[in-house]
Order: C-alpha cells, then sequence, then structure tokens
C-alpha cells in the first residue's frame, strides 16, 4: 500500500492518546508460497466472518509495471495471511474464498488493477480513504485515519520498499501485516460516522464506482510525460526524446526494472537540449551519459539519437496533442468571455455546496467535468444538465446536491455573489483561493 501524504495535524485542535501498532495481535504469519498453504487459508478465510481486509504491495520504482508483489488478507476469524503472488501462480482456491465478501482497502482505486491482474476482484467494496474524503477529514491517509479514528498511530518506514526482494525481511512483512490489522475496525468506525452525517448512501455509491471502474485506458504518446518535457521547444528534439523514451521503455520491459533505473528522464532531455540541426548529437561527449548505468546501454541511446536525427521533417511530432476538452481556463476570458463568467459562478456555487457538506471539492463533482459542462453548456434545462452530469461520469447523489444550485448559475452567473474562497485547480491539486 502507498499511503498518501497528509497536512500536518491542526495545532488547534487537542491531541488525544495515540497507541503505538507495533505489532499484529497474533503475530506475523508466515508467507504463503505453496498451493497447499494457500487451499488452508482460503478455508480459514471462507470460515470467517464479516469483511475481509486487502492489500497489495507493488515494487513501484524498482520493477516494470505495477504487479503486486504481496496480498495481505484479514477477516475475523480467519486471522492474516500473507500471500507471494509470484511463488503462488493460481489463486483461484483465494478468488473462490473471498466470493460474495465485501472487501475494505485503502485508496482502492491504488490496489484494485494489481489484485485484478492476478485474478482476484471484490463482489463489494468499502474504501476507508474514500470515506474519509466524504466525511471532510483533512488527512486521510491510513495512519491519519488510524490515529485520528481508532487512536493508534502506524509506522510507515517501508511504505517505498522494493517488494520484490526475495525473501523479504521480517519488518517489511511485519509492517504489511499492520496494515490489515485494523482496517475492519476503522471501516466500521467510519461507516458509522457516514450514517450519522447522511452519507452513507452517497459513499455505497462512491464504493460501486470504484469498484467497477474500467481499466486506465492507455496514454496517447506516454513519452510525453517525460519529467522537464517543456523545456524541449522544437519537433526534431521532441522527436530524441521519444525515441529514446521508447528504447529506454523496450530495455526496462525485457529486464523488468524501472525505466528511470535504465536511465533517467535527466539523460532523455540532455541528450534533446544537445541537438543540433544537421549535426549527429554524440551522447558520449554529454555528461549525463558518462556514468555507469548509461554506458552500459550506450549504443542503443546512439541508435535511438540516430534514429530520431534521420527522421524526415514529415515524421516529426508535433509540440503537442490536440486538446481534449476546454481549454485552460485561464484562457478562456479572451477566448469566451461567457464561458468564463459561467465557469466562475458555478466554481462558486459548487465550492459552497462542498463546504455545506464538509468535504473537499473534487469529491462534490469532478473538476474537468465541471470545466466541460461550463464551456459547452446543454440546453439549460434540468433533465438536459442532468444527462450531461449523468454521462460526464457524475454519480446520481452528486447529481442531486448540484443539479438546482448549478443550472441557476450557469443560466444567469452574474447572480452568484463572489464572497466565497473558489476552488481552482493548480498543477494537478485542488486548492481555493
Amino acid at each position: 500500500m502507498t499511503d498518501a501524504e497528509d497536512p500536518a495535524p491542526d495545532p488547534d485542535v487537542p491531541e488525544r492518546e495515540v497507541e503505538a501498532l507495533t505489532a499484529p495481535r497474533e503475530g506475523v504469519p508466515p508467507v504463503i508460497t505453496t498451493d497447499a498453504a494457500l487451499r488452508d487459508a482460503a478455508e480459514a478465510i471462507a470460515g470467517g466472518t464479516g469483511p475481509v481486509a486487502v492489500d497489495a504491495e507493488r515494487a513501484s520504482g524498482y520493477r516494470y509495471g505495477q504487479r503486486a508483489y504481496l496480498v495481505q488478507l484479514r477477516r475475523e476469524g480467519s486471522g492474516t495471511h500473507l500471500v507471494d503472488p509470484i511463488a503462488v501462480r493460481d489463486l483461484a482456491p483465494l478468488s473462490a474464498a473471498l466470493a460474495g465478501t465485501e472487501w475494505v482497502l485503502h485508496a482502492a482505486s491504488q490496489d484494485l488493477p494489481c489484485l485484478r491482474e492476478i485474478g482476484l476482484a471484490p463482489d463489494s467494496l468499502f474504501d476507508t480513504e474514500l470515506a474519509g474524503r466524504l466525511l471532510g477529514r483533512p488527512r486521510v491517509g491510513l495512519a491519519a485515519l488510524l490515529e485520528e479514528v481508532l487512536g493508534f498511530s502506524l509506522a510507515k518506514e517501508h511504505s517505498a520498499a522494493d517488494w520484490s526482494t526475495r525473501p523479504l525481511p521480517e519488518p517489511w512483512l511485519r509492517y504489511a501485516a499492520l496494515d490489515v490489522e485494523l482496517l475492519v475496525e476503522l471501516r466500521d468506525a467510519l461507516e458509522a460516522e457516514l450514517d450519522e452525517s447522511g452519507k452513507l448512501g452517497w459513499a455505497h455509491e462512491e464504493f460501486e464506482a470504484a469498484r467497477l471502474a474500467p481499466p486506465a485506458a492507455p496514454r496517447v504518446d506516454p513519452w510525453r510525460r517525460t519529467s522537464g518535457l517543456h523545456k524541449v521547444r522544437k519537433p526534431r528534439q521532441l522527436a530524441v526524446v521519444r525515441s529514446l523514451w521508447e528504447r529506454r521503455d523496450d530495455i526496462a520491459r525485457r529486464r523488468d526494472t524501472s525505466p528511470g533505473r535504465v536511465l533517467p528522464d535527466a539523460a532523455l532531455l540532455a541528450a534533446a537540449l544537445a541537438t543540433v540541426p544537421g549535426q549527429r548529437t554524440e551522447l558520449a561527449a554529454l555528461p549525463a551519459y558518462s556514468g555507469r548505468g548509461a554506458k552500459r546501454h550506450l549504443s542503443d541511446w546512439q541508435g535511438a539519437v540516430d534514429v530520431a536525427l534521420a527522421l524526415p521533417d514529415s515524421a516529426l511530432p508535433p509540440s503537442s496533442l490536440p486538446a481534449d476538452g476546454p481549454p485552460p481556463p485561464r484562457s478562456w476570458a479572451d477566448r469566451d468571455p461567457a464561458a468564463a463568467a459561467r465557469l466562475a459562478a458555478a466554481r462558486a456555487v459548487v465550492t459552497e455546496l462542498a463546504e455545506e457538506r464538509t468535504m473537499p471539492v473534487e469529491n462534490l463533482l469532478p473538476p474537468d467535468l465541471l470545466r466541460r459542462i461550463c464551456w459547452t453548456p446543454p440546453e439549460l434545462d434540468a433533465e438536459p444538465l442532468r444527462e450531461a452530469l449523468l454521462a460526464g461520469g457524475a454519480r446520481r447523489w452528486q447529481v442531486e446536491q448540484v443539479l438546482e444550485p448549478l443550472l441557476a448559475a450557469l443560466r444567469d452567473p452574474a447572480s452568484v455573489p463572489r464572497d466565497v474562497p473558489v476552488a481552482v485547480e493548480t498543477g494537478g491539486a485542488t486548492v481555493v483561493s
């Protein structure tokens, strides 16, 4: 599990007594590495009661892809089980034992893809991170929620470890077991809070949407996510980055290692920025390629650059991809003042609604959907707007909360008071201005 970084606690809120959670109640169980041990664990889980706490550990930053290298499960009456999905490839007995149970995960969207990859998928889901967000808790990482809700502190020192390591060190296994130790208890406490606040139905819709979310579509031109690419302007230089990225990705896949460990993004940029029209870029002369790691595949890197330099102009990548959706909001006032007015009013309305419901703006309505609605609004009546929101991915509970106020704002932006701080997106994060 990768625990999101949370803001510091509010100094004005009195601290409650916290007990350190240092070891599982029944000790650290042995790692399941054989079919026979898996069948025994599956039988124990099937004989347990209530929800099943589930977690997975990956080796992000060390291995290629996002496969699971350890799966942790805990259920009342069954205890905790640590499964090595590398050693035990057929997890069908475990999948059968979990059929019909509710899974409890923290930040389910992070773990469900790698769990599905090994044949495990929930029939029902409770996401403790999503629950925390809907309740408006300022810190929703697992450690923060366990501390604030249940009064236990949880160390996270191994969250970025290389979980492909074998054998896994005992301290890592202890950490992994603790991630599911109190997850069901946390679920029960958060469910009670959701019920008391009238948000339990909303949460069920969110959990089901997370459970049924389709796999992410492949990115168009994934090489454009190279760190620092904004420094590269010319199409020929972009072609160098693309060619090197693709060669690096192929090597990383074959070696089953993180692309950044094969060649850092900075080296891709260095080669591109050193490109001069009509001249061959000699990578061996660049400091970024003087290290042992870069030299290991120097002929591959030079070959990739040479391919990019030989491309005809017609095969060079464009400076940017065609926009999918509205332009950046900062340009709206010049391009479409009416749309800019709609967006300002809609943001103010949704921000105020989110504050009244004590939750982040993005959990009340996705910012991208709000922008699309404001840039190209449907017919400004209740049903067309409802259909547009649902088609854009809004949950039914979200539509019920925002429909009428949003419709009024879109019809008459000038009528919306602007004395409420407005949530806007900056660099991928939502902030209040």
